[in-house]
């Protein structure tokens, strides 16, 4: 049996362990160890496949949680929620366009993209932290 309430916290683990991946295969590359950051970066992507799979399983059968934030906290919320949930979207066929490059061996062409992919994935990585602390982790007084 699925603990559906344990999922949330299982999501933001693997969106930090992807930012850590993200960050490490960086220094990696930066470093001129390619096979360092190509193993960080494969386990980057598989990390947000599995946060991803998490992520519907528990909208699917739990629904959303609702912010109860009230005062200034709640428009700087929603313009991070808004921030994070379009980037979520433009990072998934970056992302795979950027691992298809490399896996094809279009470096030129990986690298170009890739300049844009990392930054965004890890804005939606951590962001996607920072919405489970506010949601599930913060006492808002009501």
């Amino acid at each position: 049996m699925i603990r559906y309430d344990l999922l949330p916290t299982l999501n933001a683990s693997l969106n930090a362990l992807s930012a850590i991946l993200l960050v490490i295969g960086l220094v990696c590359i930066k470093t001129h160890r390619i096979r360092a950051h190509t193993i960080c970066m494969s386990a980057a992507f598989v990390t947000s496949l599995l946060f991803l799979t998490s992520y519907v399983l528990y909208h699917v059968h739990v629904g959303s949680q609702p912010f109860p934030g009230q005062g200034w906290v709640r428009p700087c919320y929603f313009t991070l929620l808004i921030s994070h949930t379009v980037l979520a979207i433009v990072i998934v066929p970056l992302a795979l366009r950027t691992l298809y490059l490399a896996i094809r061996g279009r470096f030129a062409q990986h690298e170009a993209i890739a300049r844009w992919t990392l930054p965004l994935w890890l804005y939606v990585s951590v962001t996607g932290v920072i919405i489970y602390w506010i949601l599930y982790r913060v006492r808002w007084e009501t």
